[in-house]
């Protein structure tokens, strides 16, 4: 996994996300049906680019870093599939907020 990821560099304000696994089961041990399955918002960063070049040559950096837990809109971003595993690329700017 970790191999991919160093081929793999966003560039400008590009940020490479994983969502979470969508919950299956409730906490009362119920199973879900898969349509009833809510679309999962929360993602962990994987990878940053160096952010928006600037006039003068230099780097506005991007906001986040790879490790952040981040929420995404409900619609957006472009799917990436790596070792059979889905991720997503969105713009910083689209990225809604970073939480813990």
């Amino acid at each position: 996994m970790a191999s991919a990821f160093k081929q793999i560099f966003p560039l400008f304000d590009r940020v490479l996300v994983e969502k979470f696994a969508a919950a299956a089961k409730t906490k009362g041990g119920l199973h879900i049906p898969e349509k009833a399955i809510g679309k999962v918002l929360n993602a962990t960063v994987v990878a940053v680019g160096k952010g928006i070049k600037q006039r003068d040559g230099g780097y506005t950096p991007v906001c986040v870093q790879a490790g952040d837990k981040v929420l995404l809109p409900e619609y957006g971003g472009t799917k990436v599939e790596i070792n059979d595993k889905e991720y997503f690329i969105f713009k910083e700017s689209d990225i809604l907020a970073k939480w813990e």
